[in-house]
């Protein structure tokens, strides 16, 4: 039986998916710092996913809905009436972590959110005209290109002058890629959500497949090239996959009211402010905040604002 779906005012669905996103930069910062400290970005990622998915079993253990929503999704898949590929949401996951633990060390955490902003932005557009979220097809009509064309602004002036050499340059397409699957995840995520009428169904299946693709290829690789022996004692290195699990549930929860596009600028909004706090507050490698990075969040807020406004209804 179907269930009501949460359903807040849209500025107060904003805020959190802007905390949502904040929630990534600071995954960000965790995942990168932990694959640099193993020297394993792999087992990092893995590890990542692999803890979000204990937790989530527990929900779905503890949750008669969530079991339930996990039936119907598996009857839907069978049957047909459900694409099974609408259920691997969990890949797209598992490459932006793999992501954050090879390349977010050696980009810095504001470098790296703006390539995921890049792919993010891009493709969300595209997602929603295709109607690939549960909202259905939303146009792209000029307010939503506008704040497409502001959002890609503020990317080019956060990273004007920080990719000064040709290996920075192959690093960031990493994140670029991340992005464009960070727009595709939350639109199928979302999916999965209306089937089942849960988030922790959504957000468990997300987690199943994504640690598996993880730990298939971290088994293989560290066949040939081994694992790490000693891990970090600090305690705060190992909360990604917490932090994970309340990204991919907020993001499912809200896509369906939002739609692809202003979820994602939204999202990208909290990644960047968080971000700048961070190489603010917290420093690593040689990436300091600039003037530009400054602008570029600006510009980023200023998108997120043009896209949120809603046309008036004529009488």
């Amino acid at each position: 039986m179907a269930t009501k779906s949460l359903r807040v005012p849209t500025w107060v669905a904003i805020i959190i998916v802007m905390l949502c996103g904040a929630l990534v930069a600071v995954q960000t910062r965790l995942n990168g710092q932990f694959g640099a400290v193993l020297g394993d970005g792999f087992v990092a990622a893995t590890y990542s996913f692999g803890s979000g998915l204990v937790i989530m079993t527990i929900l779905v253990l503890c949750s008669k809905q969530a079991r339930s929503g996990l039936a119907d999704l598996w009857a839907g898949i069978r049957g047909g009436t459900f694409p099974w590929w609408a259920a691997m949401g969990g890949a797209a996951g598992a490459f932006l972590v793999l992501s954050q633990g090879l390349s977010a060390g050696i980009l810095g955490v504001a470098l790296f959110t703006v390539g995921v902003v890049a792919g993010q932005t891009t493709f969300g557009v595209f997602l929603d005209a295709w109607g690939v979220g549960p909202s259905g097809k939303i146009p792209p009509n000029r307010r939503r290109l506008a704040a497409v064309g502001l959002c890609l602004l503020a990317v080019a002036i956060t990273v004007s002058g920080q990719l000064t050499h040709a290996g920075s340059l192959v690093w960031f397409i990493m994140p670029l890629l991340a992005g464009l699957g960070t727009a595709w995840q939350p639109a199928v995520n979302g999916r999965v959500r209306s089937l089942t009428n849960s988030a922790v169904s959504a957000t468990f299946v997300n987690f199943v497949v994504g640690t598996l693709v993880l730990a298939t290829i971290t088994l293989v690789r560290g066949a040939f090239v081994g694992f790490p022996t000693e891990f970090p004692p600090e305690p705060w290195y190992y909360v990604g996959g917490l932090v994970g699990c309340i990204f991919i549930g907020g993001m499912a929860v809200f896509v369906k009211q939002t739609g692809v596009l202003l979820l994602g600028l939204a999202s990208i909004s909290g990644q960047l402010c968080c971000s700048l706090v961070l190489d603010l507050l917290l420093p690593v490698g040689s990436s300091p905040v600039t003037a530009g990075t400054v602008i570029g969040v600006i510009v980023a807020l200023v998108a997120v604002g043009v896209s949120s406004i809603r046309p008036r209804r004529t009488r």
